[in-house]
């Protein structure tokens, strides 16, 4: 990453989102770097819970072994069959054999949703997530990815429509916790016009981010332009002014 955009950015977050967190951002490599390595997990393990760290500064790296989730490693692209019987596992399961989560009101119905979601193929052997802050300038993260309180959110949002004439540039599709930050920005990376997408809905992720806070993950080209219109964006005016106060209190 640019040393230079990166400071300019990072001047700008502070400006106009005073006290609000930094973002962090990922990339796929086959560099094993082991002091980044998170261990193996003992039991199920929500990357989303792995994040946290993250999210305080402590840069962390993952495969197809340190990954704690089935869900996880198929939305990272590590992973590319679903565990068996996962049409009853998200709908209403199996008496006796398997609790269902409830989330699709039948396991037709998943099979239906299942064909819309092409799978997504990791490019690389690790997955490497950093905040903002840590990022190095031989790093090119693919998606950078806010965790973030509603008013932070707007401006985000209001952000990533700033520079488009289309009304859906940024989308809140149904998914794991860890599809919306991953899968789905990635598969707009592959878009003439890539898109958005906050997510964290997951009933399931909820307990691993705090109860006021969402995710709003950006392709890079995206991400880039939105921190180029910045200074000359609503976030100059008054109306912005009102909602900064908040979030720097």
């Amino acid at each position: 990453m640019d040393k230079t955009f990166k400071d300019e950015f990072t001047r700008k977050w502070n400006r106009f989102f005073p006290g609000a967190e930094l973002p962090i951002g990922f990339y796929y490599t086959n560099e094993q770097d082991k002091k980044m390595m998170a261990q193996p997990p003992k039991a199920h393990r929500c990357i989303i819970g792995d994040l946290a760290r993250v999210r305080k500064g402590t840069a962390r790296s993952f495969d197809v072994h340190t990954i704690g989730c089935e869900g996880g490693r198929r939305y990272l692209g590590f992973a590319e069959q679903q565990p068996p019987d996962f049409e009853y596992f998200l709908s209403y399961g199996i008496p006796g054999k398997l609790e269902g989560e409830r989330y699709k009101k039948s396991p037709e119905l998943v099979r239906e949703f299942m064909k819309q979601q092409p799978l997504f193929k990791a490019p690389a052997k690790y997955i490497v997530f950093k905040r903002w802050d840590v990022m190095e300038e031989r790093d090119e993260p693919l998606v950078i990815i806010f965790f973030a309180p509603p008013d932070v959110l707007s401006g985000l949002f209001t952000l990533a429509n700033y520079d488009e004439r289309e009304p859906d540039n940024v989308i809140a599709p149904f998914g794991a916790g860890c599809g919306t930050i991953v899968h789905h920005p990635c598969r707009e990376l592959t878009s003439d016009r890539p898109r958005a997408v906050m997510g964290m809905f997951d009933v399931s992720a909820r307990p691993f981010v705090p109860s006021n806070v969402l995710s709003f993950a950006v392709p890079w080209p995206k991400f880039v332009r939105m921190a180029d219109n910045m200074e000359e964006s609503f976030l100059i005016t008054k109306s912005w002014g009102k909602v900064k106060k908040r979030i720097k209190t």
